[in-house]
């Protein structure tokens, strides 16, 4: 009778320390959900990446396909213009209006 309740013992014993291990330790319950919670993020992560794929993808073929979409492109990144167009650049005054009018102190001729 005795060696059964040692033998239950050494169970318990090994009960707990499984049980520590589960809930606590390295590769435990913590650790597993910092590791779903990393792979949730990347996944989110590689959905954009994907959308941004598809995106290039979408803007190759079209480059390959057409004129259009090269000269759009040459148009507003290169600045370049067809022969025989008349380019008009219109620019923004950005001082302000007190800049426009002389100062109230300044003598009048």
């Amino acid at each position: 009778m005795r060696w059964l309740r040692v033998l239950l013992l050494a169970l318990l014993v090994l009960l707990g320390i499984l049980q520590y291990r589960l809930w606590f330790a390295d590769g435990g319950r913590q650790a597993v959900e910092a590791l779903d919670t990393r792979v949730q993020e990347q996944r989110r992560q590689n959905e954009g990446l994907g959308q941004r794929n598809a995106a290039l993808a979408a803007e190759v073929a079209d480059l390959k396909s057409g004129e259009a979409a090269i000269e759009e492109r040459a148009r507003n990144e290169l600045g370049m213009i067809r022969p025989g167009e008349t380019f008009y650049r219109v620019v923004d005054d950005e001082r302000q209006p007190a800049e426009l009018a002389p100062p109230a102190d300044a003598e009048q001729p």
